[in-house]
């Protein structure tokens, strides 16, 4: 069905309720591969973009998925910025960074669900210059790396910034421009978008910003019911082990409440490689070859497994892994037959006209990561790769 961003206070009112007191730390932990993909999103948050915001929401984790059938395995983080608010202030050019880029998915959902609008001066020349100069991008020549910048005001309007120069600066690093133009193709403002894309051999799309397609499927109430058996494989350690387990039970809520397919989608990107949290889970930590068990002090264990031996635990930690590589393989069955039932409506309902957001970031995607020589694997994410991903 297409929807308009007219619920959004609706959705937003639910959500509140979700939200995690603590603040969570962003990881920001250099990339440990060369397949990587930094993806850095901006988002134009003046008072006319909600739509634009619940896009993002709606269709994070559809973007994620996708990402989670390139080949070879990617390591992914992702940054978000937001632009266009006076609060920010004029030194920070209306620009602030909401999360460094990170692999910590839930904190990234977590940002944009507690994002709002205020009208501004919207300055794409300064969140790419912040992006380009701010960000701890990875060094590496053969990893992918992507800025999509999404507005409706002129590209080109920055007093103090040439937004083409900078498009420039940005592939000069290795970085691709994609610009997302919030209104008809047709209009003025819209090749100031074209011609900054062009610049960073990025891609041009025009959407509107104010309709999504969401597609329920059969499957998605399944998805769910795995999405919460996924939680409860969890070893959480650390400092910060209750804000975190708080954080993910709060996204699922975020997604659930914006619809089935959002929930799903979620459910998806958990069963996949990409969902990958070694910082917080003692599973996915022990993964990693260098990681020692032993070494984890008793205080950042919760308090019921702080009496068990170092061999007791990690036959806990075991027994959780087991019963998630079940449950991995079990998302990955019925995602690809939700996969093949949404592609079926999408070809079914496909309409003319502008693009969807979620349809401009996918085609901009899978152009890029072929030019990065990732290949995509047309099915949901595969357990086992998952498995060798995670252990390095």
């Amino acid at each position: 069905m297409m929807i308009r961003s007219t619920s959004l206070a609706v959705v937003l009112a639910a959500a509140a309720g979700a939200q995690n007191p603590e603040p969570i730390a962003p990881v920001t932990a250099p990339i440990r591969t060369s397949r990587a993909i930094d993806l850095v999103i901006c988002l134009d948050v003046s008072g006319s973009m909600s739509g634009l915001i619940h896009a993002a929401r709606q269709n994070l984790w559809a973007i994620v998925n996708e990402m989670a059938t390139l080949r070879p395995q990617p390591e992914l983080r992702v940054a978000l910025l937001t632009y266009g608010c006076p609060a920010y202030g004029e030194e920070s050019g209306f620009v602030r960074i909401e999360t460094p880029l990170t692999g910590d998915l839930d904190l990234v959902s977590q940002k944009l669900f507690e994002l709002g609008t205020n009208g501004g001066d919207e300055y794409v020349a300064r969140v790419v210059k912040r992006s380009l100069d701010a960000l701890d991008w990875s060094a590496d020549p053969q990893a992918l790396k992507m800025i999509f910048v999404a507005g409706n005001e002129a590209a080109t309007q920055d007093p103090e910034f040439d937004a083409l120069q900078l498009a420039g600066q940005a592939i000069g690093k290795g970085v691709l421009v994609n610009t997302i133009y919030c209104g008809p193709q047709q209009k003025p403002e819209a090749d100031g978008w074209r011609q900054v894309a062009r610049r960073a051999d990025g891609s041009f799309s025009a959407i509107e910003q104010d309709e999504q397609l969401v597609i329920a499927t059969p499957f998605d109430k399944r998805l769910q019911e795995l999405s919460t058996q996924w939680n409860a494989t969890y070893v959480y350690y650390g400092r910060q082990r209750a804000a975190w387990s708080s954080n993910q039970v709060a996204q699922d809520l975020n997604a659930a409440k914006l619809n089935s397919a959002a929930a799903a989608q979620r459910c998806q990107t958990k069963g996949s490689s990409l969902y990958f949290n070694p910082q917080h889970d003692l599973v996915d930590a022990c993964r990693q070859k260098d990681f020692e068990l032993a070494a984890v002090k008793k205080e950042d264990l919760p308090e019921a497994l702080r009496k068990l031996t170092v061999a007791e635990l990690r036959a806990h930690v075991d027994k959780m892994g087991e019963k998630r590589k079940v449950l991995q393989k079990q998302i990955a069955a019925i995602g690809k037959q939700r996969d093949a039932f949404v592609a079926a409506e999408r070809k079914r309902r496909r309409a003319t006209g502008e693009k969807l957001f979620e349809e401009a970031m996918l085609e901009a995607v899978r152009a890029q990561a072929e030019s990065r020589g990732f290949a995509r694997k047309v099915s949901s994410p595969d357990p086992e790769a998952a498995e060798g991903r995670r252990r390095f």
